[in-house]
């Protein structure tokens, strides 16, 4: 498309298919970012979903783009590496509009999403965050099976910087680094056996020496650590708002959905490591993760993080143990006179949670 004919309206882009949780997570990004959008009135901006089911975004202010089954399968072509599929799209958009941002469904806005395209200039690419430099871990396995082959190419150096792709934001005129990192996605996926973090790795090469990398990590959360804690927090809010998830009442509450770690305060967890002192090594720490499960906290969306503390007490002692701990285990647990003593009516309950959670 001709540049005078690209749109300058700034274009905010999700990538979703699959499981009901990647949509769950959308809609509640999206509705932080139009709750955020109030903080710049006045200022346009238009929000893209390409997506396998358009339901879950029914009622929503958003242009949908319906992906089948056929496109995908031609995006994350030739090895079916799906996260290059990320990098389509955005070029895609970056045809028809001259700037634009795609962003991962585990994410959510603190502010106006304008405020990351103020950060998306001419010769700029925007990501969520940078990481460790390429030289730092010589061990890992990009590094061992690719390091020597680029160097000599002369793409990388040990300085380079690993980049977050959470969020990937470029103008119309650096869309060309797209192209690069998709040729290297393609080119290097056999080298590379699969690796889960290429598609970020090609970006991180593609955008060394060429443009100016800014990262934005003060203006969104990216949930991809501990994961399981800020799903629960968001299901919570779609459960509460499901009905009118765009309404001035939900979009408020979507500030209540912190970047916080839903944990109890410091006091309140000495106290759990002196009340579990007297229990043998593994029970103590499973103790107190499940205790980190029973305090009451004010925010109904950290509330709601209680049972997701249950079941990671259980799966980090299994880890410890290196083995199941069985039913007959856990209730033995469980049933220590102590932690009935500190647990009360809530054991019973805690048990039955651990229970299902296990049997699904």
């Amino acid at each position: 498309m001709p540049n005078g004919n690209r749109s300058t309206t700034p274009q905010l882009v999700y990538l979703v298919y699959g499981a009901e949780t990647y949509h769950q997570e959308a809609v509640f990004s999206i509705a932080s970012a139009l709750a955020g959008i109030r903080e710049t009135p006045g200022q346009s901006l238009e929000i893209q979903v390409f997506t396998d089911n358009p339901a879950p975004y029914d009622g929503l202010p958003v242009r949908l783009r319906p992906l089948d089954n056929e496109t995908r399968q031609d995006w994350i072509a030739p090895h079916g590496y799906h996260f290059r599929a990320k990098h389509v799209v955005l070029r895609k958009v970056l045809e028809e509009n001259e700037r634009a941002l795609l962003i991962d469904t585990d994410t959510f806005f603190h502010c106006s999403p304008l405020e990351l395209f103020r950060r998306i200039q001419p010769g700029t690419l925007l990501c969520n965050a940078f990481g460790l430099n390429w030289g730092a871990n010589k061990d890992a396995e990009l590094y061992v099976t690719l390091g020597q082959l680029l160097a000599q190419r002369g793409l990388v150096d040990d300085e380079m910087p690993l980049l977050n792709s959470g969020v990937i934001g470029l103008c119309a005129a650096d869309a060309a680094g797209l192209d690069q990192s998709i040729s290297l996605m393609d080119e290097l996926y056999p080298l590379a056996k699969g690796a889960y973090t290429l598609e970020e790795f090609c970006l991180s090469v593609a955008a060394y020496r060429t443009v100016q990398v800014r990262e934005c990590p003060d203006l969104i959360h990216h949930y991809w650590s501990r994961k399981q804690l800020f799903r629960a927090k968001t299901q919570a809010w779609l459960e509460k708002h499901r009905a009118a998830p765009i309404c001035q009442y939900a979009l408020d509450e979507t500030r209540k959905v912190t970047a916080t770690l839903p944990r109890p305060p410091t006091l309140q967890r000495l106290a759990y490591k002196l009340i579990t002192v007297a229990l043998p090594g593994q029970k103590r720490q499973f103790m107190r993760e499940i205790l980190y499960g029973c305090y009451r906290h004010a925010n109904p969306f950290d509330q709601a993080c209680a049972p997701v503390w249950w079941e990671k007490a259980l799966e980090n002692v299994e880890h410890r143990l290196q083995k199941p701990l069985e039913d007959h285990e856990l209730k033995r647990w469980l049933g220590h006179p102590l932690i009935r003593l500190v647990l009360g009516k809530r054991r019973e309950a805690i048990y039955r949670h651990l229970m299902q959670t296990k049997g699904n």
